[in-house]
């Protein structure tokens, strides 16, 4: 099924989907146009529809984002089936307030010197777009209509799951 959210309806429907998935995949342009992907650890999605993370003020997306602020977001929960994509445009932040409310001691293992490291910034992603899929049927339903399609040679079809865009 596809459907497309309305902005409110949709960013609090992709903040939910996103909540349990810590990790994203980053994808941002290289000055010569080739894609860099890398993970990053999202800290917090505001209803404002802004994702934040933590950076190296030094780090390559920080260069990469300054010369093209497009990046895209994705993340993935195959224990549940849930895949979704995020396009946006990112830009450094060194707010110290900010960092202070998102700030946790983990957070260490990169900035050392904590919330006053000198290498700290936050990358935020203002969300132009998201695309999700979302799959109901159990894993053991999905490998029998795999395996089905590999018998009768006929493509996969999944069951009847949702798909749908957020536009913001």
């Amino acid at each position: 099924m596809e459907n497309t959210q309305d902005r409110t309806q949709g960013l609090k429907m992709l903040k939910d989907k996103i909540k349990n998935i810590k990790v994203a995949m980053l994808t941002s342009v290289n000055p010569d146009g080739s894609l860099h992907t890398r993970p990053m650890q999202t800290q917090e999605m505001k209803d404002d529809g802004n994702l934040w993370f933590f950076t190296g003020k030094n780090s390559h997306k920080i260069a990469e984002i300054r010369n093209d602020s497009h990046v895209s977001l994705g993340y993935a929960d195959p224990d549940s089936s849930t895949y979704i994509a995020v396009c946006g445009r990112a830009s450094q932040v060194t707010d110290k307030a900010k960092i202070d409310e998102l700030w946790h001691d983990m957070l260490k293992a990169w900035f050392p010197e904590g919330k006053n490291d000198p290498n700290i910034s936050l990358l935020k992603v203002s969300i132009d777009s998201a695309e999700f899929w979302d799959s109901p049927s159990s894993k053991v339903v999905q490998l029998i209509g795999m395996a089905k399609a590999m018998v009768t040679g006929e493509p996969y079809k999944p069951g009847p799951g949702e798909h749908g865009n957020i536009r913001v």
